[in-house]
């Protein structure tokens, strides 16, 4: 018996391969576990926003360390129907995490979240004391 290579990506060059590269290593892409952030920038703040309906407040697992923040979930579901000649179950997983650096300008005592119609806020304020930008003169 000889074995045969599988190729699971038949395209080999051109177009074709830039296609094949986009769609199967695209690290862009959003899942369907992960949700997508939108993150807004102005003078005083950073603010997070996170579309992750269903969930209630008590969740979210946010952690800041090392200027890290974190913010993930873990929910875990189990559904059991009888019926008069079977029994049917399912188990539900899910889970999420996304991690996101954050510059040494944030006052991290000062973070705060809130969780409103499925959409999870998260608020950064700026220390406007710790300005990281200057000009410098050439001598």
């Amino acid at each position: 018996m000889n074995l045969i290579r599988f190729n699971h990506r038949p395209f080999g060059h051109g177009f074709f391969r830039d296609f094949e590269n986009e769609f199967y290593n695209n690290e862009t892409t959003n899942s369907g576990d992960t949700p997508a952030v939108n993150i807004q920038e102005d003078d005083k703040q950073f603010t997070l926003e996170m579309a992750v309906p269903g969930m209630k407040k008590n969740d979210f697992k946010i952690n800041l360390d090392n200027q890290v923040l974190t913010v993930s979930t873990e929910q875990k579901e189990e559904k059991e129907e009888e019926k008069d000649n079977y029994t049917r179950r399912e188990f539900v997983y899910s889970s999420f995490s996304r991690s996101f650096r954050l510059p040494k300008t944030i006052l991290a005592e000062k973070i705060k979240a809130d969780y409103t119609d499925g959409i999870l806020m998260i608020t950064l304020p700026k220390d406007e004391k710790a300005k990281l930008t200057r000009e410098i003169s050439v001598n």
